[in-house]
C-alpha cells in the first residue's frame, strides 16, 4: 500500500516537472472538491461533508467506526454528528443489544446533498477533461488509473490514526 513515506522523509527522486505536475493536478482537484461545497451555499462546511461523504459509504454505521474513518476523535464526531442531525442530514440511532452503541446514517436529506455535491464535481471533471483531445483523455486515463493503483486501496478515503500514512483530503466516498 501507498503510504506516503518516502515523501515524510523528504525523498524527492523524482523528476521536478513529474512532482511540479503533480502538485499542479493536485492542486487542480482539490480546488474541483473545494469548489462543489459552494453549491450548497453554505449548508454545511467542510468538515462536515466530509463526514456525510463516510457515511454515503458506509451506510449506517456505528459512529467509532465513522470516528475512524475520519481520523477524529469519538467526541468530535459527537459534535459533527449533532449538528447534523439538528439540520437533518443525519440521523442517530442505536443497536438494540447493545445499549451504549450509537450508529449514523444519512437521511434522505443528506443523501441528496451528498448527490448534489457528486453531481457537481463529476460535471465539473468532464468539462476539464473534455478540453483535452481523445488522445489525451486515454493517456489520462491510464495515468490516473495507475496512480490510484499504486496509492493503494483505501487511499484518499481512510483517515490515518498516528503511525498509518493514508489520508483524506475530503470528498466522495468510494
Amino acid at each position: 500500500m501507498g503510504s506516503g513515506s518516502g515523501a515524510a522523509q523528504g525523498r524527492t527522486d523524482l523528476a521536478p516537472q513529474t512532482l511540479e505536475a503533480m502538485q499542479a493536478a493536485t492542486r487542480v482537484l482539490a480546488g474541483v472538491a473545494l469548489r462543489s461545497l459552494d453549491v450548497l451555499d453554505g449548508a454545511v462546511t467542510l468538515p462536515q461533508f466530509r463526514m456525510l461523504a463516510v457515511l454515503a459509504g458506509l451506510g449506517r454505521a456505528r459512529s467509532v467506526q465513522v470516528a475512524r474513518a475520519l481520523g477524529l476523535e469519538a467526541s468530535t464526531v459527537t459534535r459533527l454528528a449533532d449538528r447534523m442531525v439538528t439540520a437533518g442530514y443525519v440521523s442517530r440511532g442505536g443497536e438494540p443489544r447493545h445499549r451504549g452503541v450509537v450508529t449514523l446514517e444519512l437521511t434522505g436529506s443528506g443523501k441528496d446533498l451528498v448527490g448534489r455535491v457528486a453531481a457537481w464535481r463529476e460535471q465539473e471533471l468532464a468539462g476539464i477533461f473534455r478540453q483535452l483531445p481523445p488522445a489525451g483523455q486515454a493517456q489520462v486515463t491510464r495515468a490516473l488509473c495507475q496512480l490510484v493503483a499504486a496509492a493503494g486501496e483505501g487511499y484518499g478515503t481512510i483517515s490515518p490514526r498516528p503511525g498509518a500514512g493514508v489520508t483524506d483530503l475530503g470528498g466522495r466516498a468510494h
